[in-house]
């Protein structure tokens, strides 16, 4: 687990207020949308895009359609961050 993963855990669970999780407990390829992982929702992943924008001064396009695909999970999501850097 790369050291962008482990913060990443850690900013889903203090932006979304996830207080009845661990950072243990979300796996960086843990699906963050389906109830089977975290269950987050549409709401979720707004805040967390825009967190992710403000911290990592990424530029994230709204109507980039691979966008979902990296919001899939933290791993994917860090890739996208590390490639828009």
């Amino acid at each position: 687990m790369t050291e962008l993963e482990i913060e990443l855990r850690a900013l889903i669970i203090e932006v979304l207020n996830l207080e009845d999780l661990t950072e243990d407990e979300i796996g960086v390829e843990d699906d963050l949308f389906s109830d089977d992982g975290i269950a987050l929702d549409s709401i979720d992943a707004l805040e967390l895009g825009v967190a992710v924008q403000k911290k990592y001064g990424v530029k994230l396009e709204p109507k980039d359609e691979k966008l979902q695909k990296y919001f899939q999970n933290i791993r994917l999501l860090a890739e996208l961050i590390e490639m828009r850097r």
